[in-house]
């Protein structure tokens, strides 16, 4: 089975020069067939002698951007099986198929139904089926075809990236390439741009680069180039697409401008003493390129403007800041011209032929007067010396100042308050130092003080000026012994033997050195038991000068040094060498210096008898302390228990019998503690009455107020008591009693002032609150005419 093409052959020439013209065919194929068309299917050698029955299928084409009404016929599928009854079913499946692809069922015509655009989609894949209508059995394998989309010319030349911009240097050569763009049009296209300095050249049917067709390009002239470029499609033949582009040519900078000042002549003022430090003035050295390419460097030239002053460079303004070196002064030279030359920090070696890149000007500085203070001659600090023996007001030195500005102007000198202690004076007028206090080098060997010297004229112009002063050493301080030395030596020390070696320190510092002499004392100078060996090397050593010592009968000797500096004057001293006699091992190691120790010696050490003896007496100390705070403590609490109050109260746990019980509170212990009358009836017996019956005996005939004489002269005893005794403690002891004060302004709760027998309140309710309260009712109940008869 063979694809049958329907369409007349002169559509297909065209469709064969087109895809010659995309590429897609070579002219050979071309040819070859277009003769095919011309002989006929029939003769198409591509479809004779077939094998064997199937599908053999060519490549349909669509054209795209059809704008017909009815829908564009593609191709024709058939199968050698079909007799043209209708008995067989053609179906497609794939990519657009049943939308935009459909096909006749019965002749197997496809057409396309929608406007198709080779830019989106190029080719479409489907699948071919012959069935039978009635069975719907397959008679052909499913076969596999593609429909390609055939392109016309409807997209003119599009930029990728568009617009440009780019960047080439000045002065570049001819030929220097820019950059290179692209288009997206798949037709050859053509650039053109107009440009007299660049030119354009094409890379390839879709890009191009532009390139430098002069070799003076200079960036101070032109900085920039806007070109525009055009894309034309067809091979720029006529009835082809055309698209443009702007690229902007941007001209960078290289360093082929020098530096040039302005001015070839800068002037500026200062005042003399400026501070070092301080500006002057700015210069600046212009220059026509850009960005680092005008950073500078300033130096000065010449040899006095560069000891006087100082140029550095303001990153940020490209100045030069020229400031003070050194103090300037108007009366050595009014006006200084300082050479400074301006230098490109980055020059380019390959313009080094278009001349020097550095420049030059000049700075006169111009020094206006000022009325200056005195200044000291020399300027710097003094150093003067004087002897430390030296008597009160001897001269140490002189220091001298003038004035600047002006010859014999008269000066006055003071010490600053540095010298506190007035070592020294000072001439007001001549500035002579003089001795004030005597001096000590071995208290301070230096002194420092601040000579101050103003105008006598003008107080406020004043300098200062510091002064040290060395005190040179006098021989004052005799020699002595390094250390209290202490020797020892065991009781079978050979003669000749040295014992110790000692050193001696003098506070004086001659100089020329030290020089010890080293002798035994006057009084030792019979001494048969050490010799004194001066070493030279102003130390000495002692020797034993016989043998046999024995503790038992001296174990201490004292050996008198006499030692002598070498002055001058020559002084002396005598120090005292302490040797111990001590008992050794036969390996000459020290076992003991004490001569009880060595009869003791199977004993405790004394240290450790006098530890002993410090802890028994720490001992005895505790117990006599713990001893003695018993004691005091067993004499207080004895005092308490006879005079605090509060360890008679009584406490129970049963209901008291109310006042007529008067047998759980004796009061006669109470009274007989302080001695106080007991008050007793005129009967033999005190008649026992309940309370208010007894404070009612007491009463004043005439109503009155009861008699509570004994109550207040209980209390007005303890209280004199307590006032009087100093060893109570500071506590209030508690008590109560049973009176209140007659100027409360509350009314009275006590029984002994409200019942009498003229009360009139009543009291049977009491009756009322159970047997617990059944004997106080009794006591408030009123009494029966009975009982009272009886």
């Amino acid at each position: 089975m063979a694809p049958r093409w329907r369409g007349g052959a002169q559509a297909l020439a065209v469709t064969l020069g087109i895809l010659q013209c995309c590429g897609w065919l070579s002219a050979q194929t071309v040819r070859t067939s277009v003769g095919m068309i011309g002989r006929g299917p029939e003769q198409w050698p591509m479809f004779h002698e077939r094998v064997k029955r199937g599908w053999v299928w060519n490549q349909f084409f669509v054209v795209e951007e059809y704008t017909g009404t009815e829908p564009l016929y593609v191709g024709k599928i058939h199968s050698d099986s079909d007799e043209g009854d209708g008995s067989i079913k053609y179906t497609i499946s794939g990519e657009g198929a049943g939308t935009v692809f459909i096909i006749d069922e019965v002749t197997g015509d496809i057409h396309a139904t929608e406007r198709l655009d080779r830019e989106e989609k190029t080719f479409y894949t489907l699948r071919a089926q012959a069935r039978d209508r009635l069975t719907d059995a397959p008679l052909e394998p499913e076969s596999e075809f593609v429909i390609k989309v055939q392109d016309i010319n409807d997209s003119e030349p599009k930029f990728l990236e568009g617009p440009y911009i780019g960047s080439v240097a000045e002065l570049s050569p001819i030929g220097k390439s820019y950059t290179d763009y692209t288009t997206c049009d798949a037709a050859r296209v053509t650039f053109k741009h107009p440009s007299i300095h660049l030119h354009l050249s094409p890379l390839s049917s879709s890009s191009g680069v532009i390139r430098t067709a002069v070799a003076d390009l200079d960036r101070e002239t032109q900085d920039r180039y806007e070109l525009v470029v055009k894309a034309t499609d067809m091979a720029g033949q006529m009835g082809g697409l055309s698209g443009s582009t702007t690229v902007t040519i941007v001209i960078t900078d290289v360093n082929d401008n020098p530096p040039r000042f302005p001015q070839k002549m800068y002037q500026f003022s200062v005042s003399e003493g400026a501070a070092v430090g301080t500006p002057i003035g700015r210069v600046i050295a212009t220059d026509a390129d850009m960005g680092e390419n005008t950073d500078m460097s300033y130096l000065i030239k010449d040899e006095e403007g560069g000891e006087l002053f100082r140029v550095s460079t303001d990153g940020d303004t490209q100045e030069a800041v020229i400031t003070i070196k050194k103090p300037l002064d108007f009366e050595n030279k009014r006006t200084h011209n300082v050479v400074v030359e301006a230098v490109n920090k980055h020059a380019d070696p390959r313009f080094v032929d278009l001349g020097s890149f550095r420049d030059q000007t000049i700075v006169r500085v111009s020094v206006s007067d000022v009325d200056e203070p005195p200044i000291f001659i020399p300027p710097s600090g003094t150093i003067m010396e004087v002897q430390e023996d030296a008597r009160l007001g001897a001269l140490v030195g002189i220091v001298t100042a003038k004035d600047p500005d002006m010859d014999n102007v008269p000066v006055r000198y003071s010490i600053r308050s540095t010298d506190q202690e007035q070592i020294f004076n000072i001439d007001a007028v001549t500035g002579a130092i003089t001795l004030g206090k005597i001096l000590d080098r071995e208290t301070a060997g230096w002194h420092n003080i601040t000579v101050t010297v103003v105008e006598a004229d003008n107080q406020s112009m004043a300098s200062q000026t510091a002064v040290s002063i060395r005190i040179l050493d006098v021989n004052d301080n005799p020699p002595e012994l390094a250390t209290p030395y202490e020797a020892s030596i065991c009781e079978d020390a050979k003669p000749g033997q040295l014992i110790h070696t000692i050193s001696v320190v003098d506070r004086d510092e001659p100089q020329s050195g030290h020089r010890f002499y080293f002798t035994l004392a006057p009084e030792a100078s019979n001494n048969r038991h050490f010799t004194l060996w001066d070493i030279k090397d102003n130390t000495a050593g002692i020797r034993t000068q016989r043998s046999g010592f024995n503790r038992q009968e001296q174990n201490v000797y004292l050996l008198p040094i006499l030692v002598v500096d070498s002055g001058p004057p020559a002084l002396s001293s005598t120090g005292t060498l302490t040797i111990h006699v001590c008992g050794c091992d036969t390996d000459g190691a020290i076992q003991s210096c004490n001569a009880t120790a060595y009869v003791m010696s199977a004993a405790l050490s004394p240290g450790a008898l006098i530890a002993l003896l410090v802890c028994i007496l720490i001992l005895i100390v505790l117990v006599l302390l713990i001893l003695t705070l018993k004691r005091h403590r067993k004499g207080q609490r004895m005092s308490e228990d006879e005079e605090d109050m509060r360890d008679n109260v009584i406490k129970y746990n049963d209901e008291g019998g109310g006042e007529q019980d008067t047998q759980a509170y004796d009061m006669s212990a109470l009274r007989s503690l302080y001695d106080f009358p007991e008050v007793k009836n005129s009967d033999s017996g005190p008649e026992l009455h309940p309370v208010p019956q007894r404070i009612q005996n007491r009463v004043v005939g005439d109503g009155g107020p009861a008699d509570f004489s004994v109550f207040k002269g209980y209390i007005r005893k303890k209280v004199e008591q307590a006032d009087a005794d100093l060893s109570v403690p500071p506590y209030d002891s508690f008590q109560t009693y049973a009176f209140e004060g007659s100027s409360s302004p509350a009314l009275s709760l006590s029984s002994i002032h409200t019942l009498s027998t003229t009360s009139e309140q009543d009291f049977s309710y009491l009756s009322d609150w159970g047997p617990r309260f059944r004997q106080l009712a009794g006591y408030y109940a009123p009494a029966q005419p009975e009982e009272e008869g009886s």
